[in-house]
């Protein structure tokens, strides 16, 4: 299985497999387009773990740390 999202370091690139989780927590990530095929970079950590921001299709979007672990990469 391939590595989390969480793991990524800055400017680094993934493309999603699946996403994992509680229902409310996978839910929420899927409507934001994290879907499996989408590309997706790493932009930067919060000064103190979480939030994370990343780039997705040209958009920047903000994840929780524990929303970031529940997304699977290649």
């Amino acid at each position: 299985m391939g590595r989390s999202l969480s793991e990524l370091m800055p400017g680094e690139k993934g493309r999603i497999a699946q996403v994992q989780g509680r229902r409310s927590i996978k839910r929420r990530i899927l409507d934001m387009g994290l879907v499996p095929g989408s590309e997706i970079e790493m932009e930067r950590y919060a000064p103190l773990g979480d939030p994370v921001e990343i780039k997705l299709k040209g958009y920047h979007l903000s994840l929780r740390k524990e929303e970031a672990e529940n997304i699977i990469l290649d």
